[in-house]
């Protein structure tokens, strides 16, 4: 079977590609698109990534194309329509980043409630014992967390969040009949019971902007956004606006609209708490991660089963 990868991973998974299935890289092609139309008939799997995606030219140009293998757990980049169509199979590599990405989540409320990367850029500026006193933090303890998405990453970070005696209420498409958790019927009843509103759900067009002007505008002035999930999730302009107003009192994001790219607003607020998109990355999550997509590229290529297909 003839693989084609779209873009690099890692050296390991880049080499046991080449080495073992002799994958044809992508991204390695000086003209990838009449690389595509001249040879895309010659292969069955593609691997990709949440970074790298595959759009609907790239599956028109892939006739004989019979399961895509992706790198991570997030699919909105990948046209699941266009595979659907064709009854194409997808698997990405959920559960083993959901620990990490839960850790990030905690952490990053954290540190946007009692300043604590602010506390060190305040330290390391020399402004401790000058007049610029460092302001005060607000309590983590007891609050009320509202998540958006309650799926693996969302019920880890309920877990956790457990642990500080936080109340807890979430809003899905629907509400899950096997949970103790409040649900909000809409996210905008979530935003205003909610001192955090933290965002864990899936990306793509079914969920861009949920979070608008009128969710913050509930979310109040006391209360904080965490996004963790898809930078499409939130409207980001209505979020510097929010911002500018005073309408919330700060937000964690470790991930973007426009990645890398990010408004200068939020990048000279200090009530905002700015990471790169790390919420997996730890060397043990993404050693799981490759190992998971490899598996399943073996399990198409054995036995023409995914082990952990996209519904």
């Amino acid at each position: 079977m003839q693989i084609l990868q779209i873009g690099r991973l890692s050296n390991d998974v880049n080499q046991h590609l080449e080495r073992q299935y002799s994958a044809c890289a992508l991204w390695q092609q000086t003209q990838s698109g009449e690389f595509l139309q001249q040879s895309g008939a010659d292969f069955e799997l593609v691997v990709t990534s949440a970074a790298y995606g595959l759009n609907a030219a790239q599956i028109a140009a892939l006739p004989n194309l019979r399961a895509v293998c992706s790198f991570g757990v997030g699919y909105d980049s990948i046209d699941v329509q266009a595979l659907q169509q064709r009854g194409i199979a997808l698997s990405n590599t959920p559960d083993v980043l959901t620990d990490c990405v839960a850790d990030v989540a905690m952490g990053m409320l954290i540190d946007v409630s009692r300043g604590i990367s602010a506390g060190d850029r305040y330290v390391r500026a020399g402004l401790w014992g000058s007049k610029q006193r460092f302001g005060m933090g607000s309590r983590v303890s007891g609050k009320k967390l509202g998540i958006l998405g309650l799926g693996r990453i969302g019920l880890a970070i309920a877990e956790r969040a457990q642990g500080f005696k936080m109340h807890i209420a979430y809003h899905n498409r629907h509400r899950v009949s096997a949970l103790d958790y409040a649900y909000a019927d809409t996210l905008q009843d979530l935003a205003a019971w909610a001192d955090y509103l933290l965002v864990a759900c899936p990306g793509g067009a079914a969920t861009e902007h949920l979070v608008d002007a009128a969710v913050l505008q509930a979310l109040g002035e006391h209360g904080f956004l965490i996004n963790i999930a898809r930078g499409s999730v939130v409207d980001e302009a209505a979020l510097v606006q929010a911002l500018a107003q005073n309408h919330i009192a700060g937000a964690a994001l470790d991930v973007f609209e426009h990645e890398p790219n990010i408004p200068a607003a939020l990048l000279q607020d200090e009530r905002v708490v700015l990471t790169p998109h790390i919420g997996s990355a730890t060397r043990e999550t993404r050693m799981d991660m490759d190992a998971l997509l490899l598996q399943n590229v073996a399990a198409f290529i054995n036995k023409g089963q995914l082990l952990t297909p996209v519904s």
